[in-house]
Parts: C-alpha cells; sequence; structure tokens
C-alpha cells in the first residue's frame, strides 16, 4: 500500500446517503478518559470512542463481504487517506484514496462523501478521493442494548453497520469509475442488477410514475435557466440514486438483520430526492409537499415491485 495523504478538506460535495446536507465545525470527542468525559460546552456525557477497535469492526465486517474488508483492510479510522485501490488502463493508472473517521456528530448516521478527482497528465494517473464519516449516536437505542450489554460491543457492531452501508455507496462509485471490470465486486454487480430491473419493460409503469414525478420536483426547483436535456439528466441521476440507496439499505438490512420497510424507505428518500432536486423555488411549499407524497406513494410501489422480481429471480 502506498504512503496515506493529506486529511480531507471540508469543502467537498456530500453524496448519496444523506439524510442532512452540509456540516461544519465537528467536534473532535475522543478524550482522555477511557469511558465517559464531559464537554466543556455542553455539559453533557459523551462517549469517549477510543474504546471502539479498528479490528473489531473490520472482522464484523469480513464475515459478510470480504471484497469490502479488502477494501477497508488498510483504513485507519483517524480521517486520514489511505491509497485502497490502483488499477491500469493502457497508459493510465486510476487510483482510490479512502479515509473513515468516526465520530459524534448531530443526528446523521454516516455520509459519504463524493469522490473528488485529481488528474496529472505528466505521470497518466486519475486519483479519486472518498471521505466517510461514521456517527454512532444511536448507541443507547433499546434495541441494540437488549442485544449487546457490553457498550464495546454494542459501539463496533452499530459503526461496523453504519461503515457497511456508507462503503456500499463507495463500491458502487468505484464499480462505475474503474476502467472494464477491474471495479467489479459482488455488491456493484448485486447493485447492477436491481438497476436493470428497475429500467426494465416489465416496471415501465412504475417507473415512468417515479419518473413523472421527480420531473415535476425537478422544475419546481429549478432556478430558471436549465435547459431541459438538463433537467431531464438531473431526473435520470435522482432515479438511480432512489434505486441505489434501495440497494444500500436492503442489502445492510440482510446482513445485519434490521430491515426497513418499503414504506419508510419511500418517504425518507423520496423527501431527501425532493431537497436535492432544488426545492419549491417555483411553487408553494404546500404545493411541493404535496407532490412529494406522490413521490413516496410512487416510489413504495416502485420498490415492493423490484422485491417482487427479484423474488421470482
Amino acid at each position: 500500500m502506498k504512503k496515506k495523504t493529506r486529511p480531507l478538506e471540508q469543502n467537498e460535495n456530500i453524496s448519496q446517503d444523506n439524510s442532512g446536507y452540509f456540516f461544519q465545525g465537528f467536534y473532535d470527542l475522543n478524550l482522555s478518559s477511557p469511558c465517559f468525559s464531559f464537554t466543556s460546552v455542553q455539559y453533557i456525557p459523551c462517549l469517549d470512542l477510543s474504546i471502539c477497535r479498528e479490528t473489531g469492526v473490520k472482522s464484523i465486517i469480513k464475515a459478510h463481504s470480504k471484497d469490502m474488508y479488502h477494501l477497508l483492510e488498510n483504513v485507519h479510522f483517524d480521517g486520514e487517506y489511505c491509497r485502497v485501490k490502483c488499477a491500469k488502463d493502457g497508459e493510465w493508472e486510476f487510483c482510490w484514496d479512502l479515509a473513515v473517521r468516526v465520530q459524534f456528530f448531530g443526528k446523521m448516521q454516516g455520509v459519504a462523501l463524493y469522490p473528488k478527482r485529481s488528474f496529472s497528465g505528466k505521470e497518466k494517473k486519475i486519483v479519486y478521493r472518498s471521505f466517510i464519516l461514521v456517527n454512532p449516536y444511536q448507541l443507547w437505542d433499546e434495541s441494540l442494548v437488549r442485544r449487546f450489554w457490553n457498550i464495546q460491543e454494542r459501539i463496533e457492531f452499530l459503526v461496523a453497520r453504519i461503515l457497511f452501508h456508507e462503503c456500499i455507496h463507495v463500491m458502487i462509485s468505484l464499480g462505475k469509475t474503474f476502467p472494464s471490470s477491474s471495479g467489479n465486486t459482488d455488491i456493484f454487480l448485486e447493485f447492477r442488477e436491481m438497476l436493470d430491473i428497475a429500467e426494465s419493460k416489465k416496471l415501465v409503469t412504475e417507473t415512468n410514475e417515479v419518473k413523472f414525478r421527480l420531473w415535476n420536483l425537478a422544475l419546481f426547483g429549478a432556478s430558471g435557466s436549465e435547459s431541459e436535456q438538463t433537467l431531464f439528466e438531473r431526473v435520470q441521476e435522482l432515479y438511480e440514486f432512489l434505486i441505489n440507496e434501495k440497494y444500500s439499505n436492503q442489502k445492510t438490512g440482510q446482513v445485519f438483520n434490521s430491515p426497513l420497510r418499503n414504506s419508510k424507505l419511500a418517504r425518507k428518500y423520496a423527501w431527501i430526492a425532493a431537497v436535492k432536486a432544488g426545492g419549491d423555488q417555483q411553487i408553494s411549499k404546500r404545493v411541493w409537499q404535496v407532490e412529494v407524497r406522490r413521490l413516496s406513494i410512487a416510489l413504495r410501489a416502485l420498490y415492493d415491485e423490484i422485491d417482487s422480481l427479484l423474488r421470482v429471480k
């Protein structure tokens, strides 16, 4: 493995797993006490995350995905970049750097940043960088406490579950970006299968309904200067985002025995997609909310039909 590179700059864009938007001013809560300590500002107890062992988290992930374990094997959870993959395509070399940080930062379980690309014509090398933040704030969730009385086991399981979900997004990006089949993993191939089903003729009615709602929301959020082609591209990007999240949540739920109903997924990601489409710039908030609900209904129907076709296969 190659030498680690510089830490992430905080001005990059947030990727697809976002129930929040931008994050600034994170607090480092890895304090000196072996278990609990108090912040000087909020005066509330907060867990020292140093009790979370990287080896324990990686062991859990390894049991469920060898590809993902190899991706994370040499990555430390300190926010420092590590080179995780390289591939040659003719004279050009493609490389991927990944950084992971475990840290409390509000009520968003995790976030993955869009890969940032750097290009060197002299070295004929393209380097992509992804950054993952993991927030184990649900550590005291009742179901987790019942399952893991030992707090170290509980936090390692929770970090592994969140990290697994975020790494799915990274691995899908890697599979789409790397040349030929060098980025293919079981996870990427499974995602492609779901995406192919979601875009097949068997689901043309459900697909068109979702895309129609996305088109309306894209119009509602348009600044006025976008071309029709730009809006079509935004709709397709949002549609793939919704399938990406369906796959990522379903895969994580299967692995960690924590499935989410399609109705809940549809409500959550319909709202996120609507915000990503631009919000309600051209329409009243009430009309925008009605269209978000219609997207949620259409999306649930699409998710249900995807599941039906996958069961048949």
